[in-house]
């Protein structure tokens, strides 16, 4: 099991939009409005950057990523999880699932993290982080890496994301994947990427544990 934490298990991406969209007007460039950022968030920093803003020479783009940091720690005391995201990873463990963490977030941040999702480290097999990689999402890096740090068979493995750059990665990967909506990104547009099934949040993919891939594959 491979689980996004931004978007699907933590209430943050548009505390991240707010910072990204903060971030570039910091750094002059004009034209980037919110709803831009927000749908650009799961991208990794660089990417999103150069996505958003390709026309900016290269130490705007550094001092934009940099202004994003320091935006967005401002804003982490608002951080909550989403309902039923502690559940889901319990139910996860409990099911037979090795759990983990495959966030586009620096391992510095698993010390804030963690304690917001409820979940002590003996539930998850462990981490993977930006850090372990050398390209983000879309890209599948974040994924493979993580399978092959924690013995994850990518036949027998899932991952649970928010956006469609989860939902790329995945493919990419060559693992199924289960999307969430709770981080903003519409049904349609999930399943119109790819994603194999489509949940509301982690709440209501526990409910539904049943008619999941999730109780097929264990």
């Amino acid at each position: 099991m491979l689980l996004d934490v931004d978007g699907t298990l933590l209430d943050t991406n548009y505390l991240h939009a707010l910072a990204w969209w903060q971030a570039f007007r910091d750094a002059g460039v004009a034209g980037v409005s919110m709803s831009d950022t927000h749908r650009a968030v799961g991208i990794a920093s660089a990417g999103l950057v150069e996505r958003l803003a390709s026309e900016a020479d290269d130490r705007t783009k550094a001092k934009i990523v940099k202004r994003h940091s320091k935006r967005y720690a401002k804003l982490q005391d608002q951080v909550v999880a989403f309902s039923g995201a502690d559940h889901l990873v319990r139910r996860c463990h409990d099911a037979g699932y090795r759990v983990v963490l495959a966030t586009s977030g620096e391992k510095s941040d698993l010390d804030w993290m963690l304690p917001a999702i409820g979940v002590g480290e003996g539930i998850l097999a462990g981490a993977t982080t930006s850090g372990d990689v050398g390209e983000g999402k879309p890209a599948p890096d974040l994924l493979t890496t993580a399978m092959e740090q924690h013995d994850l068979d990518p036949a027998h493995t899932v991952a649970i994301g928010d956006t469609v750059w989860d939902v790329q990665a995945a493919q990419r990967a060559g693992v199924r994947v289960i999307s969430l909506t709770c981080g903003g990104i519409s049904g349609c547009e999930l399943s119109g990427a790819g994603a194999d099934e489509v949940f509301d949040g982690p709440a209501d993919l526990v409910d539904r544990w049943d008619d999941s891939l999730l109780a097929k594959l264990v």
